[in-house]
């Protein structure tokens, strides 16, 4: 499990642990101004024996300005020739060595602007922004020997600024030479005093060299000298945790809990000890108590809680998400997010009422979330709650207008309410709005097919099929659609009939869909089949249905068992079919069409 407090240390451990690239960035954001400050201090002599003119100084003067201005349009090709052309006109022009150098470094010509920097360093040994200028280009090439001596330089300049001792010890760090990194640290201590940044800089180093008893040592300091910062217990448990001392590590956590019995990361970091130990209930019994306290952040809880599905569909995990998604809501009663997530949890649960209302109550708190309307859209169309789900996915619409599936899932809603107009509206909405989404496209063509068959528009439904099937020939329920309607007008029976067992291959004993074969069979005059299959329908059949009770006694009648006929048609009407035909096959003893 990704304990949430783990990340809390690594965040301090990794502060100051860096390349000096985000220190240099923040020094060089000085714009022209500065530059202008350092020509106009900037030495205008030429070699000796021919000593500057007024009027060369002013050409100088005139060229930077404009090489400045050039820089600034970004027409940095123009003011790299500017620049050069000062250089040439004073050799010892500093201020444009450094423009120009870092010219050169925008365009990642590292060796080209090395020498500028190294020379005007040379003429400025105390610009602490050509030395950081220069810093950057070593930190570039990874010249760390280079680097730490540029360092030296920074905090003769400005000893009082940490980030230079920690870039420094960083260095040193990545060149192995970790008594070196110390020794800058203890420079440092003095310079600020011991702080969490220097006291992660040093553990870093400590268990580098696998000084595992100063790493300790240091982390209990701290406490002494602060016993009522939490934190420092939980630095201390991790990291005797991390090194295999699990008994010293729970010890520690113990000592907190004593100390700050609401702290949220001192019972995640008990439940991380105790699962590692394989106290399974000492361990959810701590994730409750942490997810119970509200200053623990959300998301750290919600991390967690993810953290379950992997081990789905294990009862277990899911209840006991389920009961951490249940708390949530408590601790955070105002959060949308915990409502989303208990959601979620209760319909892996099946509990799809409690996650109807917890997706609604989500979406009263924060309606901008869209993922969680179309959970309860979905819910909605599968209670068969329609005036719900046209309800919720239109407002949804309205913030979302240009998601497809909630204009699919709409439309189908306007098509169980029979408003086959409303109903294309939306799915045609849906087929225009995506083109990567197979199973999206597939649906919605499918769902066209549908509304145009209603309308009666065979050619249109039947294109729509294809369409369909084109996305997904595997789609149980477009194949039996289609094949029944292409039956109903007994065009296409061939076609029809694969369709219709390819639909009952893919969901065998589905007795809509053995109906259908059989009914299909009956129309190419294939009785025997047909008998065969309306059997089984009605065999796999717990709804009673009237229309497979007539079909059988239609079948049973062209099989000559005219007794068994009338009897299925007499249960199609015990079953509810008021047919005016079937009363005529009833009172006439014969098959009508």
């Amino acid at each position: 499990m990704d304990m949430s407090f783990r990340n809390q240390i690594e965040v301090l451990q990794e502060r100051k642990v860096r390349m000096p690239a985000a220190a240099f960035l923040s020094c060089l954001l000085l714009l022209a101004s500065c530059f202008i400050l350092q020509q106009a201090h900037a030495q205008t002599t030429k070699p000796a024996g021919k000593p500057m003119t007024n009027q060369d100084s002013a050409a100088v003067k005139e060229l930077f300005f404009s090489a400045l201005t050039e820089k600034t349009v970004d027409n940095n090709k123009v003011a790299a020739d500017l620049f050069e052309r000062v250089i040439q006109m004073d050799p010892l022009n500093d201020a444009a060595m450094y423009e120009l150098a870092n010219i050169r470094k925008v365009a990642n010509n590292y060796d080209d602007a090395l020498p500028l920097l190294q020379k005007a360093t040379g003429i400025k040994p105390d610009n602490e922004w050509y030395w950081l200028a220069l810093a950057d280009c070593y930190e570039k090439t990874n010249d760390f020997a280079k680097l730490n001596k540029i360092f030296d330089e920074l905090i003769r300049i400005n000893p009082d600024k940490p980030d230079y001792y920690f870039d420094q010890g960083n260095a040193y760090f990545y060149e192995g030479k970790y008594d070196e990194a110390l020794k800058v640290y203890d420079r440092l201590e003095a310079v600020t005093g011991l702080n969490d940044d220097l006291m992660a800089s040093r553990q870093k180093i400590y268990l580098k060299q696998g000084k595992l008893d100063l790493a300790t040592k240091q982390l209990e300091q701290m406490i002494e000298k602060d016993p009522a910062q939490i934190k420092y217990y939980l630095f201390l448990s991790e990291l005797y945790n991390s090194n295999n001392y699990p008994d010293k590590a729970l010890k520690v956590l113990l000592t907190a809990e004593k100390l700050s019995p609401n702290n949220g990361l001192v019972h995640l970091g008990l439940a991380d000890i105790y699962r590692d130990k394989k106290n399974i209930d000492a361990s959810y019994n701590e994730l409750t108590l942490a997810f119970a306290i509200s200053d623990l952040d959300i998301d750290q809880k919600i991390k967690i809680i993810l953290g379950y599905l992997p081990k789905f569909p294990d009862p277990n995990a899911k209840a006991s998400a389920l009961e951490l998604s249940r708390i949530l809501t408590v601790s955070h009663p105002t959060n949308a997010k915990a409502y989303a997530v208990y959601g979620d949890m209760l319909l892996q649960n099946d509990k799809m009422k409690d996650a109807k209302e917890a997706y609604q109550k989500s979406i009263e708190l924060n309606s901008q979330v869209y993922e969680v309307q179309e959970q309860l859209v979905r819910i909605e169309l599968s209670q068969n709650d329609i005036e719900g789900a046209i309800k919720d996915g239109e407002n949804s619409l309205s913030l979302f207008p240009n998601q497809a599936w909630m204009n699919y899932l709409t439309g189908v809603a306007w098509l169980q309410k029979k408003d086959i107009k409303k109903a294309l509206e939306y799915i045609k909405n849906a087929t225009g709005l995506e083109f990567q989404d197979k199973d999206l496209l597939a649906q919605s063509f499918s769902a066209l097919g549908d509304c145009y068959h209603d309308l009666k528009d065979n050619k249109k439904s039947d294109d729509a099929y294809d369409k369909a099937l084109g996305y997904n020939p595997d789609n149980a329920f477009t194949l039996n659609n289609y094949a029944y309607y292409l039956s109903l007008r007994g065009e296409r029976l061939d076609k029809a009939a694969a369709m219709s067992k390819h639909s009952t291959d893919l969901q065998p004993n589905n007795s809509s869909f053995e109906d259908t074969y059989a009914w299909i069979l009956f129309k190419q005059k294939d009785y025997a089949g047909a008998r065969q299959w309306i059997e089984k329908a009605l065999s796999d059949d717990k709804d009673k249905s009237a229309v497979k009770s007539e079909h059988y006694g239609d079948i049973l009648f062209y099989l000559g068992n005219v007794d068994a006929a009338v009897e299925n048609w007499k249960k199609a009407k015990a079953n509810g079919d008021t047919s005016p035909v079937l009363d005529r096959k009833i009172n006439e003893k014969k098959y009508i069409e």
